[in-house]
């Protein structure tokens, strides 16, 4: 073999090995493989990924990797290149995104994540509240409800109860209820109602399942549409993006942002509806509130406000949060 036809294989070879590589994208993950975002939402996406990328990039999940407010950090800083997290673990840094969090928005997990993909590239972009990460998919769980370890006629009655709440939007719920308020993970709940250190949580319904729940909070007050949503973001390492063929970054955002964000509230939707189901299996006290009932309007009451407190974060990021809020319940509530 002459030098030159040497020369000419080792060139093909090495062009052949390029194309062939494969790029492993290493998605840390701070809930139980068993929840939906894990045995659903990312398996999903991976899915995408690889068949965007004609399997050039693969996805996997790593678990282990820090409390859910250090998610930011880690993805921003290269130990992982994509994760997820809610904006309420870190007070301060999200203002914005408590837009979809606003009480009586009375829709599900799937209609609120669209419409929070949408206002967010409308109004808040701009803002860059996630400044260092590319956001890939903006969600929310289902509507939050209230479960205890014992009953309660009223919302009064959970004055001085220990509660524990996970920022944003239910902290103000919370304060307006006059709850003691326990900072915790949600992961640390079951063991925290198991061994008395809480009377109780604000979580969608699903946990009732995903995090089991029914065994230790065997109440549960259902108001309906919820007291809340909580405002999730998927992000991806800006960096790792860029160091991809230009090609498969586009495929994979591509593949990521609306459609990645409705995907991840539906299936917190069916987290719910299993959640719900697994509760009423295991004999847990549900009370089905309904528009109009007392616990209805005691709560709405006590939301009175809440609106004109998001318009003054709003104000201070330079953003129009009474027009965002206005077109989000709109997008939202007209989803089908």
């Amino acid at each position: 073999m002459n030098l030159k036809k040497a020369l000419a294989i080792g060139i093909f070879m090495g062009v052949a090995g390029q194309a062939t590589a494969e790029t492993t994208l290493r998605v840390a993950s701070w809930l139980p493989p068993t929840h939906p975002q894990n045995a659903v939402v990312w398996p999903t996406w991976s899915k995408w990924v690889e068949e965007a990328t004609e399997g050039r990039v693969k996805v996997a999940v790593e678990y282990g990797m820090g409390h859910p407010k250090t998610m930011f950090e880690i993805v921003e800083d290269g130990v992982a290149d994509a994760s997820f997290s809610y904006h309420g673990y870190v007070p301060g840094r999200f203002k914005l995104t408590q837009v979809v969090e606003q009480p009586l928005l009375g829709v599900n997990a799937e209609a609120a994540s669209v419409a929070h993909w949408k206002i967010h590239q409308k109004y808040f972009t701009q803002a860059n509240e996630h400044e260092g990460l590319e956001v890939i998919g903006l969600f929310t769980h289902g509507p939050g409800q209230i479960h205890l370890a014992d009953p309660v006629s009223s919302l009064a009655d959970l004055k001085g109860k220990k509660i524990r709440l996970g920022g944003g939007i239910q902290g103000e719920i919370g304060h307006r209820m006059g709850v003691t308020a326990v900072g915790a993970p949600a992961p640390k709940v079951y063991e925290m109602m198991q061994q008395g250190v809480i009377d109780g949580v604000f979580i969608p319904m699903g946990e009732q399942k995903s995090l089991r729940l029914k065994e230790v909070a065997k109440n549960v007050i259902a108001l309906p549409g919820g007291m809340y949503l909580g405002s999730f973001s998927m992000f991806m390492n800006p960096d790792f993006l860029a160091d991809l063929d230009p090609k498969d970054r586009e495929a994979i955002l591509n593949v990521s942002g609306e459609k990645l964000s409705a995907m991840a509230g539906k299936a917190w939707d069916a987290g719910d509806a299993e959640g719900l189901a697994a509760a009423q299996e295991a004999g847990v006290n549900i009370t089905m509130v309904k528009d109009g009932d007392a616990l209805s309007t005691e709560f709405a009451n006590l939301a009175k406000g809440m609106d004109e407190n998001f318009y003054a974060a709003a104000a201070d990021r330079k953003v129009d949060g009474k027009a965002a809020l206005s077109e989000l319940r709109e997008i939202a509530r007209s989803y089908k």
